[in-house]
C-alpha cells in the first residue's frame, strides 16, 4: 500500500531562507551518523562475540562468517534506529519511511522482484551463449547473506531515504533522481573491472529503487530488491557482483564465455555490466517511475 512521502518540513527543514543549504548539511550529517552507528555497533557485536566464545581474531574479516552475519544484522538495526531517532530530533517527525508494519511483506516482494530481474538477465545471457553456467557444490551461505544484508541496507538507506529524499527537499525531485543515480553509478567506479559502461548500467537501474520508494513511500521494497538482485547474482548464479566475488558459494558458477566481449558477457564486473542488463534495468526503471508518475507521486513537496 502506498504511503505519503515525507520529505521533512520542520526542525532543520523548516520553511525559511536557506532551507536548501540546511537540507544538504543535514543530509551529510545524517549519513555520517547512520554509517557510524552501523560500524560501531557491528564492531562492538563482533568483539562481544569473540569475548563470549573465547575466539581471537584481529580483524572483522578473520571472524567466523556466522558472527559477521549477526554483527551486520545488529549494525543494520542500529543504523535504522539512529535514522529514526535523528529524524525525530532533527526534523521533529516520525519516520514512516521505515515503518515496521510493512517491513516483512514489502521486503519479501522486493526480494522476489530483484531475483526475477537478475534471473531474466542471466537467463538471456546464457541463452545467447554469452556466459557459461556450470553446477558446483554449495560451500557456504552465511558470508553471502552477510554481504547481501550489508550492501542492501547501507546503500538503500543512504541513497534512498537520506541522499535522494533530502536532495529532493533541497532541489526538487528531478535533480534528486539524476544526482542520486549518478552518485550510485560513480561510487562503483572504484570496484575491480569497473568501467564507464558498468557505471552507466548501474545508473540505468537506479530508477528501480527510486520507483519502489516513490510508489510505497518506504524503503523496504528497495532494500529487498537490492538484496534479491545481489544474492541471486552472486550466490545462486555464482557471478561477480559489481566486480566483487564476496557473494560466491552457491550451487552455480556463471562465467563469461570465451571470446565474448565484456559488454555482452559482463567480463569481470559481472552480468549487471552488459547490454542485456542495461536494457532490462532501463525498462524496469521506466516502468516503475512511470507508475509513480501516473499515481502523482512526483508532485509531492512535503506532507506532515
Amino acid at each position: 500500500m502506498a504511503s505519503e512521502i515525507m520529505l521533512g518540513d520542520d526542525g532543520w527543514l523548516k520553511p525559511r531562507r536557506g532551507r536548501w543549504v540546511r537540507a544538504v548539511v543535514w543530509m551529510i550529517g545524517l549519513a555520517v551518523m547512520c554509517v557510524l552507528a552501523f560500524n560501531i555497533s557491528a564492531d562492538a557485536t563482533l568483539r562481544l562475540s569473540a569475548f563470549l566464545s573465547g575466539d581471537v581474531f584481529t580483524t572483522r574479516a578473520a571472524a567466523p562468517p556466522g558472527a559477521r552475519l549477526f554483527a551486520v544484522c545488529v549494525g543494520s538495526m542500529a543504523m535504522l534506529g539512529t535514522y529514526a531517532l535523528a529524524v525525530r530530533l532533527g526534523e521533529r517527525r516520525s519516520a514512516p519511511e521505515i515503518g515496521l508494519r510493512s517491513l516483512v511483506p514489502e521486503t519479501a516482494a522486493g526480494i522476489a522482484l530483484g531475483t526475477a530481474l537478475m534471473t531474466a538477465i542471466i537467463g538471456l545471457l546464457w541463452s545467447a551463449e554469452w556466459v557459461e553456467i556450470t553446477a558446483r557444490p554449495v560451500t557456504h551461505i552465511a558470508e553471502s547473506l552477510k554481504q547481501t544484508v550489508q550492501s542492501a541496507v547501507i546503500e538503500e538507506v543512504l541513497v534512498r531515504i537520506i541522499v535522494f529524499r533530502l536532495l529532493w527537499r533541497a532541489a526538487g525531485v528531478w535533480p534528486a533522481l539524476i544526482l542520486t543515480a549518478l552518485l550510485f553509478g560513480g561510487l562503483h567506479l572504484s570496484n575491480p573491472d569497473a568501467s564507464i559502461f558498468s557505471g552507466l548500467c548501474l545508473v540505468a537501474g537506479e530508477g528501480i529503487g527510486a520507483g519502489l520508494y516513490l510508489l510505497t513511500g518506504r524503503v523496504w521494497m528497495a532494500i529487498g530488491m537490492h538484496a534479491g538482485w545481489n544474492f541471486a547474482q552472486g550466490w545462486i548464479f555464482g557471478s561477480a557482483v559489481s566486480g566483487l566475488d564476496d557473494f560466491a558459494g552457491g550451487p552455480l558458477q556463471t562465467s563469461p564465455a570465451e571470446g565474448v566481449s565484456a559488454i555482452l558477457s559482463g567480463g569481470g564486473f559481472g552480468p549487471e555490466s552488459t547490454l542485456t542488463a542495461l536494457l532490462i534495468s532501463l525498462l524496469a526503471s521506466i516502468a516503475l517511475l512511470g507508475m509513480a508518475w501516473r499515481k502523482g507521486r512526483f508532485a509531492v513537496t512535503a506532507t506532515e
